[in-house]
């Protein structure tokens, strides 16, 4: 039997987590933002209270505990097996098959809802992401960042660079943002194919957070940074919005954006 330990609570959920399936989460209520990676959500009722199920391993999704737990017991939680380790290799690139979601003085989660922060990841400012001090978000920091750059990554991971987006988006070739968008959790889009996951990026749209305390943008654009500077005020990120098919780029310091680490 499928061994289940309480875990986390807050205000909004009281979190799950098994013991077999590492990837996997068990929501006890409705997460407060799941509109934003459901198509659609379901539950199961078990006694009083309704259970959500967040798979991990591919992109972000609710399905009945009962197949849940069935399903575990029978495949160990592996969905997909490309990417059950929390990795996926796109080429020669090796990229972690979520966003950072590692708590540290500088980050947030989107709304300041940790629940956010389970699907989507945390959000960080460029000097929080690139571990260096706050003032490099508004001089210039350049004899301070290596190549490559670990930032808050784990060891033996680094914040992509520039040219290392632009082999990534050069790999997956037309309609790359399409491609590396998850196949769930986007907002629709007439005429726009929300996500196609071609090779396991899975990227969510997390939204942004600014300077002055505000969000946007969940369920419709995703923002990632990379190590590039531009100037005192400006360093490059990558961005997938609902209705593009392509990947865009953007610059600042200020703003608080997602983080996909690459292997060394």
């Amino acid at each position: 039997m499928l061994d289940v330990k309480k875990g986390k609570k807050n205000s909004e959920i009281v979190i799950l987590q098994t013991t077999v399936c590492k990837n996997v989460q068990i929501f006890q209520k409705k997460p407060k933002n799941e509109v934003h990676s459901v198509n659609p959500v379901n539950s199961v009722n078990s006694g009083s209270d309704n259970f959500y199920i967040l798979n991990m391993a591919k992109s972000p999704r609710f399905v009945p505990l009962a197949v849940m737990l069935y399903a575990s017991l029978l495949f160990s939680c592996a969905f997909d097996n490309e990417r059950n380790d929390g990795t996926v290799k796109i080429g020669t690139q090796t990229w972690m098959a979520e966003n950072l979601n590692y708590s540290i003085s500088g980050s947030k989660c989107y709304d300041d809802d940790e629940a956010n922060c389970v699907i989507y990841g945390r959000l960080y400012d460029w000097a929080t992401a690139m571990a260096l001090p706050s003032y490099c978000n508004s001089y210039t920091c350049s004899e301070r960042i290596n190549i490559p750059h670990q930032g808050i990554c784990p060891k033996g991971w680094h914040i992509p660079s520039d040219d290392e987006w632009r082999i990534l988006i050069k790999f997956v070739g037309k309609n790359a943002g399409t491609k590396l968008k998850a196949t769930s959790g986007w907002d629709f889009y007439e005429g726009i194919i929300s996500g196609a996951d071609t090779y396991g990026f899975a990227a969510l749209p997390g939204g942004w957070g600014d300077f002055d305390g505000s969000f946007n943008s969940i369920g419709v654009g995703g923002y990632w940074w990379s190590s590039l500077e531009i100037s005192d005020n400006y360093a490059s990120y990558r961005g997938l919005f609902y209705a593009n098919e392509t990947v865009n780029e953007g610059y600042g310091k200020s703003y608080f954006h997602s983080i996909r680490c690459l292997k060394d």
